[in-house]
């Protein structure tokens, strides 16, 4: 079975801390259910739309890596809480070449990385801010045209092209499930994404840095996990419904 997608509205640490714990156990049950070590799944929360105010709520109570789609309010939050040296920052929505150089200043993770003239913008800019990026290449495994991201066949092609810009570390793979309720489907573009990075691995020079499948959300990370998730991107089942409705990567 699929999760449901959306908590209780977190309004205190104490309710945050709720919140993270059933999603956890949720992981880690579904972990097990595959054969999989309970620490094989990274819980990577999805914070778009989510103030700041309430952030430091959800960070007092155990979130240290914010999930976010837009760079200027991944940006916006970056500066809020400076305060907070140690907190992560991932990028999972897309991203345009012009704001490349907004993400080398302060995200640590990019999930959308979909070009070579993406990834060589991001490698100047990471040269001059001095600092490395992990990132993950999008696949459109639904053939949705609504959702980014390159075909299966074209990821070996671009993970080989980028080998040569030290500034990214190409970690793994990240896609988004068909919006559907058929769960056979969704199983099937989470496994897509897992062959195709069996397939890559074989390919790139440093196939022990290429482990992760950044896969699931708060509707289908259950599916996910059991196909072979070691990231899963979960929001409204930590933060409660959004009052507007999400666009995409949620």
């Amino acid at each position: 079975m699929t999760s449901q997608p959306a908590a209780e509205h977190a309004a205190t640490t104490e309710d945050f801390a709720h919140n993270l714990d059933a999603v956890q156990s949720k992981i880690e049950a579904a972990a097990l259910a595959a054969g999989r070590p309970v620490d094989s799944v990274r819980l990577l929360p999805v914070t778009k739309t989510i103030p700041s105010e309430r952030l430091r709520l959800a960070i007092a109570a155990g979130v240290t890596t914010l999930g976010e789609n837009k760079v200027q309010e991944a940006q916006a939050k970056s500066e809020e809480l400076a305060d907070l040296p140690d907190l992560r920052y991932a990028i999972i929505g897309p991203l345009q070449r012009n704001k490349a150089k907004f993400v080398a200043r302060f995200a640590h993770e990019f999930h959308a990385l979909d070009s070579l003239r993406l990834a060589e913008t991001l490698q100047r800019q990471l040269e001059d801010q001095d600092r490395s990026l992990e990132v993950y290449i999008q696949v459109n495994t639904s053939g949705e045209d609504t959702k980014s991201g390159l075909q299966a066949s074209e990821v070996a092609e671009l993970a080989q092209a980028i080998e040569p810009l030290d500034r990214l570390v190409l970690r793994g793979l990240m896609t988004m499930a068909t919006n559907t309720t058929d769960e056979q489907v969704i199983r099937g573009c989470f496994r897509e994404l897992r062959q195709c990075a069996e397939q890559v691995r074989q390919k790139v020079s440093h196939p022990e840095l290429f482990t992760e499948l950044s896969m699931g959300m708060s509707g289908d990370f259950e599916l996910a996990i059991a196909e072979g998730a070691t990231v899963v991107r979960v929001g409204q089942g930590i933060f409660g419904a959004r009052q507007h409705p999400p666009r995409n990567n949620a």
